[in-house]
């Protein structure tokens, strides 16, 4: 964050500047369980990330390619750790919505609202203030009551899955935020850097799966092919780029709690696209949702 001051007539909206693009990012992300659905069985999560990535690494690529050659081997190493953090959180919420309803999934990945400002607090050695964690409890509240219109069942390993994608998404916004070997660097060429490690990993595992790549791709008619493209733009392109962007403006707690509201645009995709309905239980948690995000915000500062 800058140390330059700011007033306070624009504090708000500088603030409001960074959480937006951050509230796009949480809605993309909740569209894209029913994306991954669509185009994603058990036997071909690794192929189809290996697509993905692949569809959006050559875009960044050129657009960052005089970028990429100003970085330091101690940022081209930082941004393949970011890279390796990264290939194991799509790893484990691939598999994990996979092999759990999307009603668990988006309960249980929300959490990271919770570990982000506790595992900040860790590092830094400071308490997380009693509003922003009590904000950010009510968010919480606000997934599960948003949640049980749907009716949750019984723990799976898939939400084993999605716990360990929670935590891993809390150590990759701190990795990115703290981490010394990534600082100074432009967000572009370090998302690059990112998604072309994860290419890479994905491409190792596939040698050994029962589906190949080319073999998915060719099996691909029109709507599995637009469900990967909004995948590869807008969930993997845009969504990590403003993270990375939107992180070095304001606090990983907050980019914690702005991402948390993910499970809501979950329910409204569902809602426009999927057909599903909501009852009161869910219209209220919705509004918690909304509420704690709010209260949170304000109380991050």
């Amino acid at each position: 964050m800058s140390t330059i001051a700011v007033p306070g007539a624009l504090a708000p909206r500088r603030a409001w500047l960074t959480d937006l693009p951050l509230l796009l990012v949480a809605a993309v992300w909740g569209a894209s369980y029913l994306a991954a659905k669509d185009v994603t069985t058990a036997r071909t999560v690794i192929a189809v990330l290996v697509l993905r990535f692949a569809v959006a690494l050559p875009v960044l690529v050129v657009a960052g390619r005089r970028s990429l050659r100003a970085l330091s081997a101690a940022q081209w190493r930082g941004g393949a750790t970011l890279g390796l953090i990264l290939s194991g959180i799509f790893l484990l919420e691939t598999y994990g919505v996979v092999h759990t309803s999307a009603t668990n999934a988006g309960l249980v990945i929300s959490l990271t609202m919770i570990f982000t400002p506790l595992a900040e607090a860790a590092v830094t050695r400071v308490r997380p203030a009693r509003p922003f964690l009590a904000a950010a409890g009510i968010s919480v509240l606000g997934v599960v009551l948003l949640t049980q219109s749907g009716g949750f069942t019984r723990p799976s390993p898939g939400d084993l899955l999605m716990l360990l994608a929670a935590v891993a998404r809390t150590v990759h916004v701190l990795v990115m935020s703290r981490g010394k070997a990534v600082r100074g660097a432009g967000a572009l060429p370090l998302t690059t850097v990112q998604l072309g490690t994860a290419v890479v990993v994905f491409a190792l595992l596939s040698t050994g799966a029962d589906t190949t790549p080319w073999g998915v791709a060719a099996d691909f008619g029109a709507r599995e092919w637009a469900g990967l493209l909004f995948l590869a733009v807008f969930c993997t392109l845009f969504a990590f780029f403003v993270q990375m962007w939107a992180v070095r403006r304001t606090s990983p707690s907050r980019v914690g709690l702005l991402l948390g509201t993910e499970p809501l645009w979950a329910a409204a995709a569902g809602i426009a696209l999927g057909g599903e309905r909501l009852g009161a239980v869910g219209l209220l948690g919705g509004a918690l949702v909304v509420a704690g995000t709010v209260w949170g915000r304000r109380a991050a500062g």
